[in-house]
């Protein structure tokens, strides 16, 4: 199909105070844009930031695919994304599965962490450890979520320990997951930024590092190419999945 008769790929960003995130996102939907010439890709924010979902959705000429900028599942991505949908019948929408986990997320989280300083062999060091930073959810298929990428994101390490740690919402946060692994003899603490792009809780968990941390996952190559991954794969199915027509419904 020519690129310029598939459906509109919408992006989905939380939105944020920090003039960074709009910034970081914009870059990103660039970088997507290189990789499939020809597709129309457009931004909606759930709140804080225009322009919001809603008003987005209003302006679409045709089908669309919302594809949210969001790391793991949670209220967002069952209710609010679906409901967004449904209140717009006539635009044709499906919704993909939110970004995490997944193997092209744990590509862009060692990038990261390169770039901060950690080297191939912190991963096989006993005494080097690493929080993975993330908002936080009480939906429990959002911790689920993030403890999956952890223990990925080990694996890609080469095993060294990967304690998943929340800015809100959950414990334990990113000063007590670093106490943890300081308790367990691990001294070269990093803290992996899972968060898309930056803001009040990147910066607070950042803080917390005592040793190096990372940068947000940002426009990384690794997030485009995920971001068309789900794009793709929310095209190929023949119906929305379960959780999200129950959502809409």
């Amino acid at each position: 199909m020519p690129q310029t008769d598939r459906p509109i790929l919408v992006a989905v960003a939380h939105g944020s105070r920090d003039p960074r995130a709009l910034r970081t996102v914009s870059a990103l939907l660039d970088r997507v844009r290189e990789l499939r010439p020809g597709l129309d890709v457009r931004l909606g924010h759930i709140e804080l930031n225009e322009p919001l979902l809603g008003d987005t959705l209003a302006a679409l000429p045709a089908r669309g695919v919302l594809v949210p900028l969001l790391l793991s599942r949670g209220y967002h991505v069952k209710h609010d994304l679906p409901l967004a949908a449904a209140a717009h019948p006539g635009a044709q929408l499906r919704v993909a599965e939110p970004l995490g986990p997944h193997p092209l997320l744990v590509e862009a989280l060692c990038s990261r962490l390169a770039e901060a300083g950690f080297r191939p062999e912190d991963g096989t060091s006993r005494s080097a450890g690493v929080v993975l930073a993330s908002a936080g959810s009480r939906d429990p298929d959002s911790a689920a979520d993030t403890r999956r990428t952890a223990d990925l994101l080990s694996e890609r390490l080469g095993g060294v320990p990967v304690v998943p740690a929340y800015a809100s919402a959950l414990t334990p946060t990113v000063p007590t997951a670093v106490r943890a692994l300081t308790a367990r003899g691990r001294h070269r603490i990093a803290v992996a930024s899972y968060f898309a792009a930056p803001g009040l809780f990147a910066a607070r968990s950042a803080a917390a590092a005592p040793w190096v941390a990372a940068e947000p996952l940002g426009a990384h190559p690794a997030l485009a190419r995920l971001l068309l991954h789900r794009y793709d794969e929310a095209l190929s199915r023949s119906h929305a999945p379960q959780g999200l027509e129950l959502a809409a419904a």
